[in-house]
C-alpha cells in the first residue's frame, strides 16, 4: 500500500460502514481522500445517463461523486456501490479534475452558481441538439460562454446509456471529442480509452455542432444507395408491368394482373441486384480511367465520383439483399396456387397430345447451368457481405481484403451474368421475345454489368496495368511533374 493511502486504510479499519464522502452539512463539502490509483470524477445530474456513466467509471477503476439538486429524493440503490451522492456543489468540489455535465441544455442556467467552483476544471458536455440544421450555436459553445474559466470538452454524446452499461471494454464504439483546450481534450481522450472506447479527435469546439447532430442522423451514408436501389426497382417493375400486363390487357384483353404480387417482383429483384452489383465496381473503373488520362494520382476526383466510391459498400449490401429476396421468392414460386394449376394444365395437354416422354435435353442443361451459376454467385456475394462487417474485415490484411472485395467481387458479377445468360439461353434471338417491340428485361439488366466486365478486361491489358500501377505508386507524367521532382542528370528516368 502506498504511503498516501495508509491513513485512509486506518480510517476504514475503524469504521467500514462510514461512507468516504459523508455529507454532514448541506453547504460544507468534506475533502475527499486522494489516491493516485483512483482519480475522482464528478457528475452533475442524477438521471439515467449519469447512472450508466457512473457504472462504467466505477468498473474502469475510477471513484465517482454524483451531484444532485436534491440528493434526498434520489432512491437508494439507484447508483452502484462506491458512488457517493451529494449536492451539486459538493460533487464539483470533490472532483479532482474532470466534471461531467449530465443535465439537459435548458437547465444549464441553473449551474451558474457553480461557476467559481468549476474554475480551472474540465467540464465535459454530453448533451445532444434537439433538431437538425439549427441556426443556433451548439450546446457546448453555450456552456463555454456560461463557464469561461472552465475548459469545456464535447464528448460521449454519441454513446447511449445502454452502451455505457454494455461492458467495460466496448472498444468498437467511437467517441468524437472536441475542445479548444488541447490539454483538457487530451485528458478526456485518455479517459475515453480507459473506459474502453475508441476516441476520435475532431478538432476545436467549433466542431461540436456536427458532433451534437450526429446522433440525430438517420443512416446518412445509406440515403443515396437506398434511393438508387428503389428507383431501379421501380423502373424494372414498371417496365415488366407495361410489357407483361398493361399492353396485353389493352391489346388482347388478357388478364395477367395476378402476376403483380409475386412473379413480377421476382422478375425485378434479380435485375436490381445485378445492376446494383455492377454499380459497385463501375466507379473504380471510372477512377482508373481518370488516373490514366491525367497521368497522376494527385488530382482529386470529382465530387460525384468521390461520393460514389464511398458508397460502394452500401450498394454491395443492397445488392446482396435483393439477391437474397430473389432466392426466397424463387423458392416460393412452386408453393403458390397458380403453379399447381399451370402444372396440371401442362400435364393435361401432354396426355391429350399423347406425349409419353416430355424430356427436353436442351432445357435440362439450361436449367442446371443457370441454377448452378446462380447458387455459386449468391454464395460468393454472401462472402462479400460477411467480409464487409468491421469485425471480419479488421481480421484481414490489406491484400486479403482486396482479394475478397475485388477479385471475388468480379467473380460474383461474372457468375451473376452467366446465370442471367443461361436463363435467357437463345430466347433473345426469338421474335416472340419482343412483344410490342420491347426487349426482354434480362437484356436491359445485362447492359451495365457487361460494360463493367469488358472495361475490367481492357484495363487488365499489360500496357494499361503497368502504367496504372506506376501512377498509383507515385509516378507522374511529364506534364504534371514539377521541376523539383525531375530525375537528376544521368538517370534514365521512367520508361
Amino acid at each position: 500500500i502506498c504511503s498516501s493511502c495508509r491513513p485512509l486504510q486506518a480510517v476504514m479499519q475503524v469504521d467500514m460502514k462510514t461512507p468516504l464522502l459523508a455529507s454532514s452539512a448541506p453547504h460544507v463539502s468534506e475533502p475527499l481522500p486522494r489516491c493516485p490509483g483512483g482519480p475522482v470524477i464528478g457528475i452533475i445530474g442524477s438521471g439515467d445517463f449519469s447512472r450508466s456513466l457512473s457504472i462504467r467509471l466505477v468498473a474502469s477503476g475510477f471513484r465517482v461523486v454524483v451531484g444532485s439538486r436534491d440528493p434526498s429524493r434520489v432512491p437508494r440503490g439507484l447508483f452502484p456501490d462506491g458512488v457517493e451522492l451529494r449536492s451539486q456543489g459538493e460533487a464539483v468540489d470533490g472532483a479532482e479534475r474532470v466534471v461531467f455535465a449530465a443535465v439537459y441544455p435548458e437547465h444549464y442556467h441553473t449551474l451558474v452558481g457553480l461557476r467559481e467552483r468549476l474554475a480551472g476544471k474540465v467540464l465535459v458536455d454530453v448533451s445532444n441538439t434537439a433538431r437538425l440544421n439549427g441556426v443556433e450555436r451548439s450546446n457546448a459553445e453555450k456552456l463555454a460562454e456560461l463557464f469561461p474559466q472552465s475548459s469545456v470538452v464535447k464528448a460521449f454524446n454519441v454513446v447511449s446509456a445502454w452502451a455505457l452499461q454494455g461492458g467495460a471494454r466496448d472498444g468498437s464504439r467511437q467517441v468524437p471529442i472536441c475542445s479548444d483546450c488541447s490539454d483538457s481534450k487530451a485528458e478526456v481522450l485518455q479517459l475515453s480509452r480507459r473506459l474502453g472506447f475508441s476516441p476520435v479527435d475532431v478538432g476545436g469546439l467549433c466542431a461540436s455542432r456536427e458532433v451534437e447532430e450526429a446522433p440525430l442522423l438517420l443512416f446518412p451514408s445509406w440515403g443515396g444507395p437506398v434511393l438508387v436501389t428503389f428507383l431501379l426497382f421501380l423502373f424494372f417493375y414498371g417496365y415488366s408491368f407495361i410489357r407483361r400486363v398493361l399492353l396485353p390487357f389493352i391489346d388482347k384483353g388478357e388478364n395477367n394482373f395476378n402476376r403483380l404480387p409475386l412473379v413480377m417482383v421476382n422478375e425485378a429483384l434479380p435485375a436490381v441486384a445485378l445492376v446494383t452489383l455492377a454499380l459497385v465496381y463501375l466507379p473504380g473503373l471510372a477512377a482508373a480511367v481518370l488516373q490514366l488520362g491525367r497521368g497522376t494520382k494527385y488530382e482529386r476526383f470529382p465530387g460525384w465520383l468521390d461520393g460514389w466510391l464511398c458508397r460502394r459498400k452500401q450498394l454491395g449490401l443492397l445488392s446482396f439483399v435483393c439477391a437474397g429476396l430473389h432466392v426466397l421468392y424463387s423458392l416460393c414460386l412452386a408453393l403458390r396456387r397458380a403453379a399447381s394449376y399451370t402444372l396440371l394444365n401442362a400435364a393435361y395437354r401432354q396426355v391429350k397430345a399423347g406425349v409419353e416422354n416430355s424430356w427436353v435435353e436442351q432445357q435440362v442443361w439450361r436449367s442446371d447451368l443457370y441454377l448452378s451459376c446462380g447458387i455459386l454467385g449468391f454464395g460468393v456475394l454472401a462472402l462479400l457481405a460477411v467480409t464487409s462487417l468491421p469485425s471480419v474485415g479488421n481480421a484481414l490484411n490489406w491484400r486479403e481484403f482486396t482479394f475478397v472485395q475485388s477479385g471475388l467481387g468480379y467473380a460474383a458479377l461474372t457468375l451473376s451474368v452467366m446465370h442471367t445468360l443461361f436463363f435467357g439461353w437463345d430466347f433473345a434471338f426469338l421474335p416472340e421475345a419482343y412483344p410490342y417491340f420491347l426487349p426482354p428485361m434480362f437484356l436491359l439488366a445485362l447492359v451495365l454489368p457487361c460494360v463493367v466486365l469488358v472495361g475490367r478486361l481492357v484495363l487488365a491489358l499489360p500496357c494499361l496495368t503497368s502504367r496504372l500501377t506506376k501512377i498509383r505508386r507515385g509516378w507522374e507524367s511529364a506534364r504534371h511533374r514539377r521541376p523539383e521532382n525531375l530525375d537528376p542528370p544521368g538517370h534514365c528516368g521512367d520508361v
